[in-house]
């Protein structure tokens, strides 16, 4: 199967990246040209809008959600007579919507990916409509495995995926950066502040997920009685770090709400 990617930003750059330690049958465009170096360090094509519509079976549409429509009006007959599978990425925009800009029915697969795509720890919820055939959806599936976790969820709570795992990497990120800025604080040298803390937080989220336990009963076995570790949850707590990390994911799914409107 050839792909193709409109579009080839961050998140579609780090797709492209993981796809192509399975296949380097891909082409990918964008408008500022950028991409060109891309598809040249991985080995892909470099290629327009419209000769991707024309030669790739599986595409993905690596836009923002306000450039769809122009994206796909333009593509639309060629779309319509080939009937290539679109896999859409765009935070908010449902199948529905898709198909409405596209001007006719397709198989259409949504995910929402997330940036650690590219070194193929990304986490990947994945919807389709009826018009992708099963052995099409396990296919595209192997060609997809180097990406990370794949899930199947229901499209209504793609919006809600979209603001956990799709925009996490950011809250990890800023928290990586203020755990170092503490320890910087306390005489530890930048660097290994920085390394420190992403090596925790990565020994911490493969804790998790393996032990197969509540992270409360993890938090636990990490505060002995009196000591420095539940002086800082108390901190946590004072400030309310809780509230907070739950209202940045319902802000950020609100806004998926409102893109796709």
């Amino acid at each position: 199967m050839k792909y193709g990617f409109l579009g080839c930003g961050n998140m579609g750059g780090a797709i492209a990246k993981a796809l192509s330690g399975k296949t380097k049958d891909i082409l990918i465009s964008d408008r500022s040209g950028k991409a060109r170096s891309l598809a040249e360090e991985l080995g892909l094509g470099y290629s327009t809008n419209p000769a991707i519509a024309q030669q790739c079976d599986r595409i993905f549409l690596a836009v923002k959600p306000h450039m769809m429509g122009d994206l796909l009006a333009p593509l639309g007959d060629i779309l319509e007579k080939r009937r290539p599978v679109l896999i859409t990425m765009a935070a908010g925009l449902e199948i529905s919507r898709i198909q409405a800009m596209a001007g006719c029915d397709l198989p259409i697969i949504r995910i929402m990916p997330n940036t650690p795509t590219a070194l193929g720890k990304g986490v990947l919820p994945y919807c389709r409509n009826a018009l992708v055939e099963d052995p099409v959806l396990e296919d595209w599936l192997q060609d997809m495995e180097h990406c990370g976790l794949l899930d199947p969820l229901e499209e209504r709570l793609m919006d809600a995926a979209s603001a956990l795992s799709g925009s996490g990497p950011a809250y990890m990120y800023i928290l990586a950066e203020a755990l170092a800025d503490g320890a910087v604080s306390c005489g530890l040298p930048r660097a290994k502040a920085m390394e420190y803390a992403a090596m925790t937080m990565a020994g911490a989220a493969e804790m998790l997920l393996s032990a197969g336990t509540h992270p409360g009963a993890l938090k636990d076995a990490v505060c002995s009685p009196g000591g420095s570790t539940i002086a800082g949850i108390r901190v946590l707590e004072e400030k309310g770090f809780r509230s907070a990390a739950m209202d940045c994911v319902i802000a950020a799914y609100e806004k998926n709400r409102k893109l796709g409107k």
